[in-house]
């Protein structure tokens, strides 16, 4: 088996583990940012064997420019996306909020369901 079996190319922004939903990114993120082991990652995510968690990391080492560039891209556009829901929050968040703000209304209506 090639190490590129493990994974689906879908678009050159979207890499995921082979028979799952789960990006390469999100595996990384948990070894790279949070320094968790291939075992604790394995167990956080039941859908992926230890074997995938080992064959992205290896990938990731075989190819540790290409890879980052991946992950920094994917870093930044989840911190745009956060900035533009701050900025244009749902209509229930807003709501949410509004009660949150009232102090103690967002309990009772909560309790009113």
């Amino acid at each position: 088996m090639q190490l590129e079996d493990y994974f689906n190319f879908l678009a050159p922004n979207d890499i995921r583990l082979a028979g799952s939903r789960i990006g390469i990114e999100t595996i990384l993120y948990e070894y790279i940012y949070r320094a968790r082991t291939p075992e604790e990652i394995a167990q956080t995510y039941p859908s992926i064997t230890l074997e995938q968690v080992y064959a992205t990391i290896l990938y990731y080492l075989h190819n540790k420019v290409t890879v980052s560039k991946y992950i920094a891209d994917w870093l930044e556009y989840c911190l745009k996306s956060e900035r533009e829901q701050d900025e244009n929050p749902p209509a229930f968040v807003v709501r949410l909020r509004k009660l949150k703000a009232e102090g103690g209304a967002a309990t009772r209506v909560l309790n009113e369901y």
